[in-house]
């Protein structure tokens, strides 16, 4: 009887331990992904600053951290909160999450491009280096 009440347990604890996982192995943590930094210039201009895709907080809805230098490129987008990732891959910059202030689309390369507002044309590339380091 002790043997089967052990049995048990560990069967439980198991069970419980694949549900955690979600059953791949894999720790949930771990499953978020990565926080990234961009580079943020307009119009090919060598003026640029950083933006940093922080943690995930729903479903295609991140956290945002746009540096205060922004403004030089487009005034009112270092308010913005969010970045929401849509389905066809475009990703809109949000105050709440909901209304854009800028919205991007795929661009040819790596990164993203601007298409509203129509001016100034934004591109968000992937960063190299740390630009918040250089104050932008």
């Amino acid at each position: 009887m002790k043997t089967l009440s052990a049995l048990i347990a560990v069967a439980a604890l198991a069970g419980g331990v694949q549900l955690f996982h979600g059953g791949s192995g894999a720790s949930v943590a771990s499953e978020a992904a990565p926080a990234s930094t961009y580079r943020l210039t307009a119009n090919g201009d060598e003026a640029a600053c950083t933006v940093h895709r922080g943690a995930e907080v729903s479903d295609g809805l991140s956290l945002l951290t746009i540096a205060s230098t922004c403004r030089r490129l487009l005034p009112g987008i270092e308010r913005a909160k969010f970045w929401r990732e849509q389905d066809d891959g475009t990703v809109a910059f949000s105050v709440n999450g909901t209304d854009p202030i800028v919205t991007f689309a795929v661009a040819d390369g790596d990164g993203y491009e601007s298409y509203a507002p129509a001016l100034p044309l934004l591109s968000l590339a992937a960063a190299d280096r740390d630009y918040s380091a250089a104050g932008n």
